[in-house]
């Protein structure tokens, strides 16, 4: 199962991708994560990247896809991923697609998960992170059993700083302008797959599950 996640900021993509990772056995790939691996790591990519991540510029797109498609390559991947924060450009999606054709594979399906502008503002106000394993929970819709503390490791629950209407509102309006070619750019290859997050999170796992299932 090789899968991509759309969703804007608050849409419940985290959640989702640890469900979906699970079901269909395939790694979560994220690309703050690769990219912060490559940098720790010290990789050839990992220094070019921080170049220009230390001057406070984008990371050309060429360096962002040889990063995932070095990612891609490795073993685990073999029998399918979860792609989550890329692409992001249209040019991104063509660049992944040369990719997978020099691997001889393809993607199954773009999942775009679906949440109105005013709902996505209150989810990410409301939203606790773990400081130590990065789990999410949010104060009403998905809660830890022991307020302010991880049921994963036990690790300290906090907001991040700018998870504020304000913030959260401009990221919001960002990704949106962003990722709407994008989304054309899949729905003309007939992959993407609208999923409505408004709805309970196992409900929305359901409908996941459902869009995916031709490909089971």
């Amino acid at each position: 199962m090789r899968l991509i996640l759309l969703g804007p900021p608050g849409a419940g993509k985290g959640t989702q991708a640890v469900k979906i990772t699970q079901k269909y056995d395939v790694p979560h790939i994220s690309t703050g994560d690769i990219f912060r691996k490559n940098i720790k790591e010290g990789t050839q990519l990992g220094k070019k990247a921080k170049e220009y991540m230390d001057k406070g510029l984008l990371v050309p797109d060429e360096l962002v896809v040889a990063i995932v498609e070095d990612r891609l390559k490795e073993a685990d991947c073999k029998d399918g991923f979860l792609l989550d924060g890329f692409p992001r450009t249209v040019n991104q999606a063509e660049c992944l697609d040369k990719v997978l054709d020099n691997m001889n594979t393809s993607l199954d399906r773009v999942i775009n998960i679906k949440v109105d502008k005013g709902i996505l503002v209150g989810r990410a106000v409301g939203r606790r992170i773990c400081r130590d394993c990065g789990a999410a929970y949010h104060v009403e819709f998905n809660k830890s059993k022991v307020e302010g503390v991880c049921d994963v490791c036990g690790g300290e629950l906090y907001q991040r700083n700018d998870d504020n209407e304000e913030t959260v509102s401009k990221r919001i309006e960002v990704y949106l302008n962003e990722t709407s070619p994008l989304i054309d750019y899949y729905f003309t290859k007939n992959l993407l797959a609208d999923i409505d997050g408004e709805k309970h999170i196992d409900t929305v796992f359901e409908d996941i599950v459902l869009a995916l299932g031709s490909e089971n």
